[in-house]
């Protein structure tokens, strides 16, 4: 297998351009998203688009690579707290961008990667911070969920194959 990873923090939001809300534990629903977020609901700012969104991940290492300016992209250090990169899953140990296409496991879930998911100047707008080059390539991956359940921080995650 290689790697095994670790669920840090869930969020959710209502409605498109809310505020994230973090959360001890979340539900799951196969086909829908994590209950309470604008994804289950159908309301996010990209439910209409073809793609699967119903969980988004990204990883703790690239909001750690921003904190060093790692890459120099910027004209200093960017703190993104859990929650403000609007994802709604915040992973360490996960090789996200190696995740298109395979079944893997959170706790009792499993999820399908799915595209990997770009930066925007919507995010950019909504935080007041220069974060489209510095999240390029490395802003997270969506996913389906095949099998619901609920989920943890703490949570291991690994592949499922």
């Amino acid at each position: 297998m290689g790697w095994r990873g670790v669920l840090l923090h869930i969020h959710i939001a209502p409605s498109a351009s809310y505020e994230m809300e973090e959360l001890a534990e979340g539900l799951c629903v196969a086909g829908r998203g994590i209950v309470g977020d604008r994804y289950h609901a159908g309301s996010g700012t990209y439910s209409k688009k073809p793609d699967v969104r119903e969980v988004t991940l990204i990883e703790q290492e690239a909001l750690d690579a921003l904190m060093r300016n790692d890459p120099p992209l910027q004209d200093g250090v960017l703190r993104l707290r859990p929650g403000d990169h609007r994802r709604n899953l915040t992973v360490r140990g996960v090789p996200l961008n190696h995740l298109v296409g395979r079944r893997f496991r959170i706790g009792e879930v499993i999820l399908r990667g799915g595209r990997l998911n770009f930066p925007c100047k919507y995010l950019e707008e909504l935080l007041g911070m220069p974060v489209y080059l510095p999240l390029y390539n490395r802003s997270g991956l969506n996913c389906g969920i095949e099998r619901g359940g609920v989920i943890r921080p703490g949570d291991v995650i690994e592949l499922a194959e």
